[in-house]
């Protein structure tokens, strides 16, 4: 599969080098593409040539990033993001409960199919799952079925533990369970880990 990543940092890179074990080829979407690099796009041309794209940039850069791939009409959106911003001096989530920062991209995006995944960790353990056993989980929320199953198969080669978390509604619980992760390691300094999900036998 031809995956578009828009943002090339951390998360970006993990994902990419994940996703390229798996055999997808995977090319970058950027504001200012190096022409030496094949794998660098702009984000219209990006998006345009793949099959799904997956959203790896900062929350404040959606909008005009949207706005840049023509609301990625028709495409699987995966949003990876989370919206974060300073309040009272302390890294927190700007919004959740009453809305999330994957309805507001639908929103922006009404012709795309928006999913959120992809933010429940850190970029660290994005590269290489398979080094917790068992593999940690990644949640899915989304509308669109047929969507939904690409974004649980990519999950899934990207080497985590696909769950279907329902409709796009449910990543106002996906963002805070992401933050969570942000708050133990980040803020706590934890030792890098993983959520699992045991299943009872």
């Amino acid at each position: 599969m031809r995956i578009a990543i828009i943002g090339s940092g951390n998360v970006g890179t993990a994902l990419a080098t994940a996703l390229r074990r798996a055999g997808h080829e995977v090319i970058f979407g950027v504001r200012a593409p190096d022409p030496a690099d094949p794998a660098e796009n702009s984000i219209a041309e990006a998006a345009a040539s793949a099959e799904v794209v997956i959203l790896a940039i900062p929350f404040e850069a959606v909008a005009d990033t949207v706005r840049a791939a023509d609301g990625f009409a028709g495409k699987v959106v995966i949003d990876a993001t989370n919206p974060l911003g300073m309040i009272d001096g302390k890294l927190e989530l700007t919004m959740g409960f009453q809305t999330s920062g994957a309805e507001q991209i639908a929103a922006l995006a009404p012709r795309a199919h928006i999913f959120k995944s992809f933010n429940q960790t850190g970029f660290e353990n994005m590269a290489d799952p398979a080094v917790y056993s068992p593999r940690p989980v990644m949640f899915v929320a989304g509308d669109d079925s047929r969507g939904k199953a690409k974004a649980l198969a990519l999950v899934a080669d990207a080497g985590f533990e696909p769950v279907d978390a329902g409709g796009l509604r449910a990543a106002r619980l996906l963002e805070p369970f992401g933050m969570l992760w942000i708050e133990l390691v980040r803020k706590q300094k934890a030792p890098p880990f993983a959520f699992v999900m045991q299943h009872r036998p």
